[in-house]
């Protein structure tokens, strides 16, 4: 079940017809891995981590460039020169201290692909 504080986060999801209580469980109890923290890893780990996600990786072996900011959303000024994975997990449990994030400082490569995935 979900404590009070969980109840007000997540009204609007119990009230959405077809999703509700159960759907919110089932995103609770749910794993994902984003496979960058740029461009497109950014608004997707914001609104998973916003959403209740029960577990988010992070992936990415890059450090934040100031000129990465105008579209990677997730990181700000403080961030620049900060591993990207580091400036994510910081930001996401700003957002949501309720997900388990789990970072990884790495590439996707062919060798740890499936060990990665397995995971999530």
């Amino acid at each position: 079940m979900f404590n009070d504080r969980e109840q007000e986060r997540y009204e609007r999801h119990f009230s959405l017809s077809g999703f509700g209580m159960e759907g919110q469980t089932a995103l609770r109890n749910g794993s994902a891995l984003c496979v960058g923290a740029g461009g497109l890893g950014s608004p997707a780990a914001l609104y998973l981590a916003a959403a209740g996600i029960g577990r988010l990786g992070i992936l990415d072996d890059d450090t934040v460039d100031l000129s990465n900011l105008q579209r990677q959303i997730l990181h700000d000024e403080r961030s620049v020169g900060q591993p990207k994975v580091q400036s994510a997990s910081q930001r996401l449990t700003n957002l949501n201290s309720d997900v388990c994030l789990e970072v990884h400082p790495e590439r996707l490569e062919k060798d740890n692909i499936m060990a990665l995935f397995r995971q999530y």
